[in-house]
């Protein structure tokens, strides 16, 4: 006789902070709608469901009878409500204050809003380090799911996998659940009677097992091709009628039945982990080539079902390290989170702070800080969206310290944590943070108004992914499979796209070039650096007046083979939206030309878009803000974005040639592999002569206008944004 057996369906679903609407309402009728219609019938099936808050806030508001649902789904036993961080931060990412926080702001809504008593919670992406334990148990919860992977990791072996365990760290003790990996791979994508026979074997082999089938709710509908797979052609429906034939021996229930009727099957402490994908991810390039080419090499090898077991990746926070702009959001996070906790330990407690704290949990979102199969620091808008959250909340701690008169200063520090400092130069308008011993250029610039960072960009760099692009793949290669596995190219000639930078793409970028090297030569990567200023530390002066500031940058390095000294000023004065950037170039030999350019990158600003467009200040406009222009002898240019309803104007006091071209990526989500626009480069140039002293200089006004952004708004936005 097979031996009773618990399975425990673990959903979650979730959508992060600024995806676009019609992302969720697409998944939402894809998946989340029909999956309850399937499910809800078969009266002698529970489930435990996770939905994250930015999710759920927005089912509630969109929604309400389907989070109605939930909640008679609730009273009635059938569906256990999975708690956990808020707005999905990755916990490790984020501070031990803020974890709890997230943790317990989020029980209370659920249990306000559902009716329930919250007692287990989703690790976000299963990112674990022993030390979360204590924080954890803190917050109120007794139980958790990671995968099994995190257990193998530590000594178990499969035999060892079909029960929960527990852990403890500092005296607390939490209950950890192992999920298949091989249920998340059977399910949806094998056959329904395979997860049945699965469960079946594990029945038979082992007394008091708990099985749990943990993973993502978007596969049920949502990722390419399973909304026909599930739901049309009854896969769905399939399984839960296999389930329900099987109830004499097979218990679908969840996890808080299984933890209260189980006993633990022992003690265990887990090693730094995430799902197996994850740790992968998590390697520099050329470390996971060599991964996937050895794991490749070895899996028909009859000993690698031994070795694979001690077999791991990499660290999630090398994430930080592998693409340093999701370090540039999360030291920025870091920053607002230290200001919120010390407005709160000084007795902060209001709707304005409330609303602050708000924001910075939602910017503390996972989703742009990584990058995979899934992630999506490659998504402008996600970025957007983390540095919208974060200057929306110093906009409001601004306000409650009561910083809202034009004002200027500027502060030195450790910003960015690379151990060396930058500067913050900031007034009522705008927020920049510039980088001296990395090039002294701009890699922030925050628009208060409008809450957006110009300079939220992304270098192009390798993936291990290209291969799979240079290789050129079957591109009609659509059958199903799970979407680690899939190969889809969502355009034409992504292997001719593949470039990579060989410095970030920010602002006050000093290059020297060849006197006949063309716009084509720039945009391919084939100019010729003659300059060492990229990257080199500059010496820093700042210059105070009672109304303006001046950061004043200087290197003596050289361009061609001449020594050359480069000073550039950044400059801001109080209630103004202008930056102020001065050159002057010393040493220049008097026989020759130099071939000096100076690169500015600007985020956020779409291309493809008939509103969004270059200009010159006779109203001609120049194409949109893809397009690669070459321009002569011109005193101006500008970038308008109507739908943001941001204007940036560039002028400068000498004739200038100008060079515009974008940035754009070949990278890759659920859906396949697809061209991403990240920047436009604009970038003015000139062939620079010494006066008689060697000098050359130049002065430039950057002009930040969002007049069109501000007439749209209502007063309250108008509050919360200045």
């Amino acid at each position: 006789m097979t031996n009773p057996i618990r399975f425990c369906l673990v959903l979650h679903n979730h959508q992060p902070v600024g995806n676009f609407d019609y992302v969720f309402e697409q998944a939402y009728q894809d998946s989340y709608r029909p999956f309850l219609d399937v499910f809800e019938p078969f009266e002698d099936l529970s489930l435990s469901l996770h939905t994250s808050g930015p999710l759920l806030e927005w089912l509630d508001q969109q929604h309400p009878e389907y989070v109605e649902r939930l909640a008679h789904l609730v009273s009635k036993g059938r569906i256990e409500i999975i708690g956990g961080a808020y707005y999905e931060p990755i916990l490790t990412l984020i501070p031990p204050r803020d974890r709890v926080g997230q943790i317990r702001r989020y029980t209370e809504w659920l249990e306000s809003r559902l009716g329930t008593h919250v007692k287990g919670m989703w690790v976000p992406e299963r990112v674990w380090e022993q030390s979360l334990t204590s924080e954890i148990v803190d917050a109120g919860i007794q139980y958790t799911v990671l995968d099994d992977f995190h257990f193998r990791n530590a000594g178990l072996t499969d035999a060892q996998l079909h029960g929960y365990y527990l852990t403890e760290d500092n005296g607390r003790l939490l209950r950890v659940f192992p999920g298949s990996e091989r249920l998340r791979y059977l399910i949806p994508f094998a056959q329904p009677h395979e997860t049945v026979d699965y469960l079946r074997h594990l029945a038979e082999q082992y007394q008091n097992a708990v099985v749990v089938f943990g993973d993502d709710g978007e596969k049920f509908g949502t990722w390419p091709d399973t909304k026909k797979h599930v739901y049309d052609d009854g896969w769905l429906q399939s399984l839960f009628e296999g389930l329900s034939a099987n109830k004499t021996w097979l218990k679908t229930t969840t996890l808080a039945e299984s933890a209260s009727q189980a006993a633990p099957w022992g003690k265990i402490y887990l090693p730094d982990a995430s799902y197996r994908e994850m740790t992968e991810w998590a390697l520099p390039v050329p470390r996971q080539c060599e991964y996937e080419d050895l794991v490749h090499e070895m899996t028909n090898d009859p000993r690698w079902t031994r070795i694979s077991s001690f077999i791991r990746g990499g660290f999630w926070r090398n994430f930080k390290v592998k693409y340093p702009e999701a370090n540039e959001m999360y030291s920025r996070m870091m920053m607002v989170s230290r200001r919120l906790h010390e407005a709160e330990r000084q007795g902060g407690a209001d709707k304005q702070f409330e609303q602050a704290w708000r924001s910075l949990y939602r910017a503390q979102c996972n989703c742009s800080y990584w990058h995979g199969a899934f992630g999506g620091i490659y998504l402008p808008h996600l970025r957007n969206a983390v540095y919208q959250q974060l200057i929306v909340a110093d906009n409001l701690l601004d306000q409650l310290a009561g910083d809202t008169a034009p004002r200027i200063q500027a502060t030195v520090d450790d910003y960015n944590f690379d151990g060396r400092q930058e500067v913050c130069l900031a007034n009522d308008k705008l927020i920049c943070f510039l980088a001296p011993a990395s090039g002294g250029h701009i890699y922030e610039l925050d628009v208060r108004s409008i809450s957006h960072n110009l300079l939220a960009t992304l270098a192009r760099r390798p993936e291990a992914y290209h291969r799979k692009v240079l290789a050129g793949a079957d591109q009609n290669d659509r059958d199903l499979a799970s979407i680690h596995d899939r190969v889809v190219f969502k355009q034409e000639g992504l292997d001719q796209r593949l470039q990579y930078d060989t410095f970030v793409r920010k602002s006050l970028l000093d290059h020297f070039f060849e006197i006949d090297t063309t716009l084509q030569a720039v945009v391919s990567g084939e100019a010729e650096q003659l300059g060492d200023f990229i990257g080199a530390p500059f010496e820093t002066r700042i210059r105070r007046n009672p109304n303006r500031i001046q950061v004043q940058l200087k290197r003596s390095g050289y361009a061609c083979g001449v020594p050359v000294t480069i000073t550039k000023g950044v400059t801001a004065e109080s209630g103004s939206g202008t930056l102020e950037i001065a050159y002057l170039l010393e040493g220049l030999p008097a026989d020759q030309p130099l071939h000096f350019g100076v690169e500015l990158n600007f985020a956020g600003l779409p291309s493809h878009a008939d509103d969004r467009f270059f200009y010159q200040s006779n109203d001609k406009k120049l194409g949109q803000l893809q397009t690669q222009l070459d321009l002569e002898n011109a005193f101006d240019l500008g970038l308008a974005d109507q739908w943001l309803g941001i204007d940036l104007h560039l002028s400068v006091d000498q004739p200038t040639r100008w060079w515009t071209y974008p940035i754009e990526t070949v990278s890759q989500s659920e859906g396949g592999f697809e061209l991403v626009h990240q920047s436009v480069v604009v970038q003015p140039h000139w062939l620079v002569r010494g006066d008689a002293s060697g000098c050359w200089s130049m002065t430039m006004q950057l002009e930040i206008d969002t007049s069109l952004a501000e007439s749209r708004m209502q007063p309250t936005e108008q509050a919360a944004l200045s």
